[in-house]
């Protein structure tokens, strides 16, 4: 008798699991490469109510900023979608407003990880102005320097993600 109720509570645990993947599904995407001559792993995972992004360098996670994508009244959301035309076209969306959840331990850290999440989070409303989620950026970086070379290097491993 024990093992027909093993066998049931394996069979009711599978389907459970199935039921479970069916509701939520994940999608993951991820992408790897070499910036300012440190390994820099990127992985974007898309929930039902947020896009999280994380930047790790070294194993490391240290700064977690969170930018809300419904910020603007929706009448005039498409006034800061950029256009063909817009020479700031890499500006980041002037209604996006990042805040820190933690770390940013000096101010220039939470400057850079700001204009990180906020270029990212720009990216993703230009891809998909219907977008509405709150975007959860984490970053890990080893050197919160402000280095042009680095930060497009940054971002472009971002991008392929989302």
């Amino acid at each position: 008798m024990p093992l027909l109720m093993a066998s049931n509570n394996a069979h009711l645990t599978d389907a459970f699991l199935m039921a479970m993947t069916a509701l939520y599904p994940i999608n993951t995407k991820q992408a790897a490469g070499i910036v300012d001559g440190l390994f820099t792993d990127v992985m974007v995972m898309s929930f039902a109510d947020k896009i999280m992004v994380t930047i790790t360098q070294e194993g490391r996670l240290a700064q977690w900023i969170h930018v809300s994508l419904d910020s603007v009244d929706p009448v005039h959301r498409d006034h800061y979608l950029p256009t063909d035309t817009d020479l700031n076209g890499l500006l980041p969306m002037p209604h996006l407003t990042p805040k820190t959840l933690l770390g940013g331990s000096t101010n220039e850290r939470e400057t850079i990880g700001q204009l990180y999440a906020t270029h990212i989070a720009s990216a993703i409303a230009t891809k998909d102005p219907q977008e509405n989620r709150t975007v959860l950026v984490g970053l890990g970086l080893s050197h919160s320097k402000a280095d042009r070379e680095v930060f497009f290097d940054l971002l472009e491993l971002a991008m392929k993600c989302l």
